[in-house]
């Protein structure tokens, strides 16, 4: 019931924007009683706040394959497709909205951490091979992430494998230069 309810919020938000969230609606989608959603979730800011959680957490995997640069590859499409969906670019301009809503703030920040700890098992994981030297995980993935932000966001080129590539390609020669 619970993964009906987040699928069916994270729909609508993406189709009506957080303003235009009704309970009715998502219990509808969902197939379950409007009460269940209410008992789980009686603030709509936590509601959605679980959604966009959920929603974070089946997208963008960072995989282990054993070669680091294609796997930051393989992050970086998999984070601009899914930035780029309706309900990826509904969720981000929620997530804009956070400062000032304490749920949504929260959420942000869960989301941001979690990714962050992915990322710095498969980092770890790149030092111990000595594929990379040690590094700064949060600023690492804030270096790849950032500009996807700003592709998606701008919408003026595509976001193409050609990019992801060169993006990874700058960020890890940057990581190797700067280190003695």
């Amino acid at each position: 019931m619970r993964s009906q309810i987040l699928a069916a919020t994270t729909e609508l938000v993406a189709r009506n924007g957080v303003a235009g969230l009704r309970y009715e609606e998502i219990a509808e989608l969902a197939g379950v009683n409007k009460n269940s959603v209410y008992r789980n979730w009686p603030d709509r800011a936590e509601l959605v706040s679980a959604a966009l959680l959920q929603y974070a957490e089946d997208s963008a995997p960072l995989r282990d394959s054993g070669n680091l640069r294609h796997d930051l590859v393989d992050f970086l499409m998999v984070l601009s497709e899914r930035l780029s969906s309706s309900i990826g670019r509904a969720l981000l301009q929620a997530a804009v909205a956070a400062p000032g809503n304490t749920g949504l703030d929260e959420a942000v920040r869960a989301v941001y951490d979690q990714r962050l700890a992915t990322a710095r098992k498969r980092f770890d994981s790149a030092v111990d091979k000595g594929e990379i030297p040690p590094v700064d995980s949060y600023f690492l993935t804030e270096l790849l992430a950032g500009p996807v932000y700003l592709y998606i966001n701008r919408r003026r080129r595509p976001f193409t494998r050609e990019v992801a590539e060169k993006i990874v390609d700058v960020v890890l020669a940057g990581i190797h230069a700067i280190t003695p």
